[in-house]
């Protein structure tokens, strides 16, 4: 890999991970000069160049070498990768790796019939045709669960095979389910849960993409950290302090200023790792909680 001391990053060119990716690397503080026509793009001030690439090709450019990192569905790593039939009993050597769950671009890899079919649990999917764009992942649950079915390998639009008569059912990505409810399907088995991955390769890096791998990390935790928290301030009894504590079991050890000279009320500035919920204001109004102010955070440091 020929990228001297600098971490080469692969992304989708264009689809559903581009944008939120990109909008990630922009709160990371990283600048790159971009050009969607170019195959790599340079990061004006930090050590990484940014690849806008075919999002099934990620995994493959890491396990030969072509990137260090990458960010890309889980489906994608899990249909091009890990799922994959071994080629050999000894091939165990994993040269791909999960550096980081990404929060983003969630969905799901499921099973969908039509909804006139009966389906009470997997064994109904014996002898079954089922259409599907991830023939691997698709295999390994059939084979883990001990199904023999014959898998209709198709590119596109999945959920039009049972009205075509080509298949009985389908596996595809879910994320609403409106598109198989408009094709008089219904989601019946859940493979797994699939979100934007940050990946790398297992290779060992020189000290200087160490570095900057290390760099790059605190910068994503921060940001991440911070998309999941939130500041928030109120005035409350000193007595309701505990009460609080329950409300939002995620808050972290808060300042608590008191508010006058007895004491008796104070001001508690926290930061809430758990979403705050009107119910959760309605519930610390109810302890005697009031002027709760509900801030984002832009980026959490440890």
């Amino acid at each position: 890999m020929k990228t001297g001391n600098r971490l080469r990053l692969a992304i989708q060119k264009s689809g559903r991970l581009t944008d939120k990716s990109l909008a990630l690397f922009l709160k990371c503080g990283l600048d790159f000069d971009l050009r969607k026509d170019r195959l790599i793009n340079e990061c004006k001030d930090f050590p990484i160049d940014l690849m806008l690439v075919r999002d099934d090709d990620i995994p493959e450019y890491i396990a030969d070498g072509v990137c260090h990192l990458g960010i890309v569905g889980e489906n994608v790593v899990r249909e091009k990768y890990f799922d994959q039939p071994k080629k050999s009993p000894d091939q165990n050597t994993e040269v791909i790796t999960v550096a980081r769950k990404m929060g983003f671009g969630t969905c799901r890899l499921s099973i969908a019939v039509p909804e006139t079919r009966t389906y009470t649990g997997v064994r109904d999917l014996q002898g079954l045709r089922i259409a599907t764009s991830y023939p691997a992942c698709l295999g390994k649950f059939l084979s883990d669960h001990g199904v023999e079915a014959k898998i209709v390998e198709l590119n596109g639009s999945v959920e039009i095979a049972p009205n075509l008569q080509i298949a009985d059912a389908i596996c595809d990505l879910v994320s609403t389910g409106g598109t198989l409810r408009s094709n008089g399907l219904k989601e019946v088995q859940k493979i797994f849960e699939s979100q934007a991955l940050l990946i790398r390769s297992t290779q060992n890096f020189t000290p200087e993409l160490n570095t900057a791998f290390d760099r790059l990390m605190q910068r994503v935790n921060g940001v991440i950290h911070a998309s999941e928290s939130k500041y928030i301030m109120m005035n409350a009894p000193a007595s309701a302090i505990e009460k609080i504590r329950q409300i939002i079991p995620g808050m972290e050890e808060p300042s608590i200023i008191p508010l006058g000279s007895s004491g008796e009320r104070v001001a508690i500035h926290a930061v809430a790792r758990e979403t705050v919920f009107w119910e959760t204001i309605e519930s610390l109004k109810s302890v005697g909680a009031s002027s709760i102010l509900v801030l984002p955070i832009e980026k959490v440091i440890a």
